[in-house]
């Protein structure tokens, strides 16, 4: 997590939590590594910028990311600001970046930092002023208390290493009322997306994150392979 982690979770603790949208070459999520069958942390290495811009940024992937209509289900104010955690090569800032307007603000976190060097160069070449780009270590999101009004996790839960205070610490980043938005793969057979053993259940996502402090208060249909729980800061 996040943070490009390198994600490898990195995340948190030092894996790689920021694979945050791998999909298509799932090849590159997992093969290789020890399948751990019990939601243990995955980790990779992301410092191979063009070959993650192959795979994060393959056009085949909109087909069922649905990186538009995602976006448009957080349902994002003009004016927010909104966190993309283990935001890989920034295949998702453009979209987040219409949804908040130039006066909102969108943080690309990653602890990769050959790939927050590549966000950094396409996020100007874009000319997306309200992009600021991070570079987050495995047990720090890079986000400031109380900064952010929606942190968002794509295909990146699963890498993050001591999940309950990795999160409990993220809790502090939000507004109040903020949101955190963890989308990840379904269980079962699936066309893309890591092998199922390195899957996370969704209800074992749901009792982490209470024990870290966050409430589920929502979910969307919204995508065929992924599921999309919207959680808050339990009061």
């Amino acid at each position: 997590m996040f943070l490009s982690l390198l994600l490898g979770v990195a995340l948190a603790s030092g894996g790689h939590a920021d694979r945050s949208h791998a999909g298509t070459e799932h090849a590159a999520h997992g093969r290789g590594h020890p399948d751990h069958g019990d939601g243990a942390t995955v980790r990779h290495r992301f410092d191979d910028v063009e070959r993650w811009v192959r795979v994060f940024d393959d056009p085949a992937r909109d087909a069922w990311q649905k990186p538009d209509v995602l976006v448009a289900g957080l349902e994002l104010a003009k004016g927010a600001t909104v966190a993309d955690v283990g935001a890989g090569t920034g295949y998702l800032l453009p979209y987040l970046a219409a949804a908040v307007g130039r006066e909102g603000r969108v943080l690309g976190v990653d602890i990769e930092r050959t790939l927050v060097t590549h966000m950094r160069e396409r996020v100007r070449d874009a000319g997306l002023s309200q992009v600021e780009v991070r570079l987050g270590a495995p047990d720090d999101p890079a986000l400031i208390a109380g900064e952010v009004d929606l942190v968002l996790l794509v295909d990146t839960y699963h890498h993050i290493d001591g999940r309950v205070e990795w999160f409990r610490r993220l809790g502090r980043t939000v507004t109040p009322g903020g949101r955190l938005v963890v989308v990840d793969f379904k269980e079962g057979e699936l066309p893309v997306g890591p092998p199922p053993s390195h899957r996370i259940p969704k209800e074992q996502v749901d009792a982490e994150l209470a024990e870290a402090g966050w409430h589920r208060v929502g979910t969307r249909d919204l995508l065929p392979y992924q599921f999309v729980h919207i959680y808050e800061v339990a009061p």
